[in-house]
């Protein structure tokens, strides 16, 4: 019977096909980000939006040329309810073969924040801090401008999830930075 799991279950679950640490931590750090934002746009379910969070890249390390195609067919194997794998593989719409465009504020937002974690995360790591704590918009968006910095995160597909969320590309920068603060702080 399908099902959706605890933030344990999924963070598991992704253990079982991702080993690469820095997949790992990017699962957590969109996990939490998620988190962060549903405590803004949809509180009684942040746990949901964390666990979507937490499995969106659940077949990238073994699967990467089936991305998200993959990843549905990993879930149904566990018995994961349709409703998170929809969410969590509607991040890659347009990018793989992801049949689910964004569609929910939640959907929009992983969409969204996905490739924006990594290059924060990316930014991040050259501050003699290695934090996000002191971290500020203007030096995010110094290196989003340069499109060799993180080349892998895709500046398109950062500027169309602000597109699809109706924000300006800065009010989603600096929430995002919020958002990793605070999977900081609480980790």
């Amino acid at each position: 019977m399908a099902h959706i799991p605890t933030l344990e279950q999924a963070r598991d679950l992704l253990k079982q096909y991702t080993n690469e640490p820095h997949l790992l931590k990017h699962g957590e750090a969109v996990s939490g980000s998620m988190g962060y934002f549903a405590k803004k746009h949809d509180s009684e379910n942040e746990e949901f939006w964390r666990v979507v969070g937490m499995l969106h890249d659940i077949d990238f390390e073994r699967f990467p040329d089936r991305h998200c195609t993959k990843g549905i067919e990993l879930l149904r194997e566990h018995d994961i309810d349709e409703s998170v794998i929809r969410s969590a593989i509607s991040h890659g719409w347009g990018l793989t073969e992801s049949p689910y465009q964004p569609e929910s504020t939640m959907e929009k937002i992983l969409y969204a924040i996905d490739e924006l974690t990594g290059l924060i995360g990316a930014t991040a790591l050259m501050r003699p801090g290695k934090s996000c704590m002191d971290l500020e918009l203007s030096s995010v968006k110094k290196k989003f401008k340069d499109k060799k910095f993180a080349a892998g995160c895709s500046r398109d597909v950062i500027r169309q999830g602000a597109e699809m969320l109706g924000w300006e590309l800065d009010e989603l920068i600096q929430e995002t930075i919020m958002a990793m603060r605070d999977v900081e702080e609480n980790s």
